[in-house]
């Protein structure tokens, strides 16, 4: 059973995407990869992959970081061509992703991701991330299950 810690956490993400204006998804991803929370707007198949690029990019951005001198890693944004993939840093190298339509107002979604990034800041101690690893870990299928509903089809 979740603590009320992690349920409070989960409750931020899937509320952040219902509220916020063309964000579609959110996914916190711990300093090794790992996946901590998500919106209940993804699977676990998509879940995994946003997991690996949300990981790949902040540790990108923290090598260019590093190479620059530049003090730290705020934020990376991803432009494509039918959206946004906001990559933000949490605390201990965690980190937050939100994907957003292209119709959104980034200004906006960049602020509110800010905003969340503070709030569940605060909330992510060691024991929580570590809580909530387990119980995304307990939620995946076994890997012969598959997706319930292809992405192109949910949207």
């Amino acid at each position: 059973m979740a603590t009320e810690e992690a349920r409070n956490f989960n409750w931020l993400l899937g509320s952040f995407v219902e509220e916020t204006a063309g964000v579609t998804d959110a996914l916190a991803v711990s300093s090794d990869g790992m996946l901590i929370a998500r919106s209940n707007t993804l699977d676990n198949d998509e879940s995994e992959q946003l997991c690996a690029i949300i990981s790949g990019c902040a540790s990108l951005a923290q090598a260019a970081d590093r190479a620059m001198g530049a003090g730290g890693v705020e934020r990376v944004i991803i432009t494509m061509r039918l959206g946004f993939l906001f990559v933000s840093a949490i605390a201990d190298g965690s980190c937050l992703g939100v994907v957003a339509t292209r119709a959104c107002d980034v200004g906006s979604v960049g602020y509110q991701t800010a905003e969340l990034v503070a709030r569940v800041g605060v909330l992510l101690t060691p024991d929580l991330r570590e809580e909530l690893k387990q119980l995304a870990a307990a939620s995946a299928p076994a890997a012969a299950d598959p997706p319930l509903v292809p992405r192109r089809e949910r949207r």
